[in-house]
């Protein structure tokens, strides 16, 4: 933080306090503690930006970054086979629908 300009009415307590001196002191491993309570309060909280962090130097890496990418394409193309697998079925239970009705008119009022 920058100090503010001094002006000429401000000399009177500039001078008291260049003379002003601290006379208390820190409990013993004041330091110590806040440092430590830093770094459990650090480890405690979950962050986004570091997740976020580890995550891109992760992928960044070639055998990492690959290896997703497989995973990726295999996930699309499972999750297509089983689209397709499903929209098969229905159109064979369709076309078996209308073969029967067309075969035999009357068995489509038996079922």
């Amino acid at each position: 933080m920058k100090a503010p300009d001094l002006n000429e009415n401000d000399e009177p307590l500039s001078q008291v306090l260049h003379q002003w001196t601290v006379k208390a002191t820190l409990p013993p491993r004041f330091q110590d503690s806040v440092w430590h309570s830093i770094k459990r309060r650090e480890s405690e909280a979950f962050s986004w930006t570091a997740f976020i962090a580890r995550l891109t130097t992760a992928i960044t890496r070639p055998a990492l970054a690959s290896s997703y990418l497989a995973v990726l394409v295999l996930a699309g193309l499972l999750a297509g086979y089983l689209e397709a697998k499903s929209a098969s079925a229905h159109a064979e239970a369709q076309l078996s629908a209308r073969y029967v009705h067309l075969v035999d008119p009357y068995r489509s009022h038996l079922h």
